[in-house]
């Protein structure tokens, strides 16, 4: 059978997925895996450097498959953040859920501790910057040094709640997942009903007038 001429970046996820599925571990080598799937090696570094590569691109791609069906969505559009992220979270866990087995594969030996694992380094990198431009309300302080920490302080918690929720996935062995799907609506709406700043700026508002009235008195 002659050689594929051509192979795209997307052949190669597909091909890298169903390799570690059927055989429970990483090709031995880019030869072995171009041999396996009939092309030339040298189209493999076409797109990739090596294997840890692909598994940072699957990561990634499945945050980019989220993006694109939740920007193809007219509803998605007139969300406000709280229904974004939620609409995010659904959406992406259905691309999880889809390919299940990988996910399991590359992730269930991490459970305990998914933060340092590189496979999702791409991932978070594409997270924080849909968290970035969500535009969540954060607290009006005239000062960039402190605008800059409350970003990333918030898109450091967001990532973090997003793993607890992959760990919780996991571990769910409910019907259809249903017990993640409760999970994800407690969770964000907990965590935006803490992000409430509105009672929080009342009082520095009220602590600016009692200011203002006692410096007028003095």
């Amino acid at each position: 059978m002659a050689k594929k001429k051509t192979i795209t970046e997307s052949d190669i996820l597909s091909y890298y997925m169903d390799y570690v599925l059927e055989h429970n571990e990483k090709p031995k080598s880019v030869y072995v895996f171009a041999k396996n799937n009939n092309f030339e090696e040298s189209l493999f570094y076409n797109h990739f450097a090596s294997f840890e590569a692909i598994e940072k691109e699957i990561f990634k791609a499945f945050f980019n498959n989220t993006i694109k069906v939740l920007d193809a969505s007219e509803d998605y559009q007139s969300f406000d953040a709280r229904n974004k992220l939620l609409s995010f979270y659904f959406t992406f866990f259905e691309n999880l859920t889809a390919n299940r087995s990988y996910v399991v594969y590359a992730l269930k030996s991490h459970n305990k501790d998914l933060t340092a694992l590189m496979s999702l380094s791409e991932l978070k990198k594409s997270f924080a910057k849909y968290i970035a431009n969500l535009d969540i309300e954060t607290l009006d302080i005239k000062n960039d040094k402190i605008e800059k920490i409350q970003v990333k302080s918030l898109q450091e918690s967001a990532w973090v709640q997003l793993l607890i929720t992959i760990k919780f996935w996991l571990d769910d062995t409910s019907a259809s997942f249903e017990k993640t799907d409760i999970f994800i609506e407690k969770s964000v709406n907990t965590s935006f009903d803490i992000l409430n700043i509105a009672p929080l700026k009342s009082v520095i508002d009220f602590g600016k007038f009692l200011f203002k009235e006692k410096m007028h008195m003095n």
